[in-house]
């Protein structure tokens, strides 16, 4: 069998991994043992904490060993296993590896540790640390594959209306006051973390929320406001994860060689 493992479960993660799904290869998907997905309806990390999560009608389902994700995975299956460091997965020959973290910095892998490492967004270099980067940034570049150089450079400011990020106001347990799918109007408070409100800038749909229950840092993102007001995004995996994974499924047409599933 050839595994594709993406390192990372979060919303542009997931819509890497449904669209090689979709094209039939066999997707491993590892994550933290807390991740702090905010577009929680369309991340498959969240079965880390269910045991199982969809989106979009396929399933991705939490495993407790690397055997048991291999055997989910040649069985069909969507399989995420908490494995931060990879070491164990480095033992086990790795046709192509994702690294869908958006860590935007140097890794602490090198292209050596698959025969194809693809990197998405900045802090990757084409031909250094990995054989390919997808372009994350949007606009004409979005979704292209670089083998050489590396993606835009982070800017630090959301796209679109800075706005819409919610970010804890201070250190502490995020608790909420909203749910994903909300219709919420200006200055409605959505969620306290460590005491503090967290309101919203203008109206709209609250597309993201954090999940209940985690401790965060000051100026963590932990939610997002769509003006548009359409419930339906929420729980659709948006355009930007999809040109991403059809740069990810370019970049592994051109370089490897997979058996697709059975």
């Amino acid at each position: 069998m050839s595994y594709v493992v993406l390192r990372g479960g979060g919303d542009l993660a997931t819509g890497v991994a449904l669209r090689l799904y979709r094209a039939g290869l066999i997707v491993i998907i590892t994550e933290l043992a807390r991740p702090l997905a905010v577009r929680r309806t369309v991340c498959f990390s969240e079965a880390v904490y269910e045991g199982s999560w969809t989106v979009e009608g396929f399933t991705a389902t939490r495993t407790a060993t690397l055997a048991d994700a291999i055997a989910l995975a040649d069985a069909g299956g969507i399989p995420v296993l908490v494995a931060p460091s990879l070491v164990s997965l480095f033992a086990r020959s790795i046709d192509v590896l994702v690294d869908a973290r958006l860590i935007k910095q140097a890794p602490e892998t090198d292209r050596s540790v698959a025969p194809l490492v693809i990197g998405l967004g900045p802090g990757f270099i084409a031909g250094h640390d990995c054989h390919a980067v997808v372009e994350t940034m949007r606009g004409h570049t979005l979704g292209r594959v670089y083998w050489s150089g590396s993606a835009l450079p982070d800017t630090a400011t959301p796209e679109g209306d800075p706005r819409r990020v919610l970010r804890a106001p201070a250190d502490g347990e995020v608790v909420p006051h909203a749910e994903i799918g909300d219709t919420v109007g200006p200055d409605q408070v959505v969620a306290h973390v460590g005491g503090e409100s967290v309101a919203c800038p203008f109206g709209g749909i609250l597309r993201g929320l954090i999940r209940p229950g985690a401790v965060v840092s000051r100026g963590t993102k932990i939610g997002d406001i769509d003006p548009r007001g359409s419930r339906d995004h929420c729980f659709l995996v948006s355009d930007k994860a999809l040109a991403i994974g059809g740069g990810v499924l370019e970049a592994i047409l051109t370089r490897a060689s997979l058996r697709p599933r059975s």
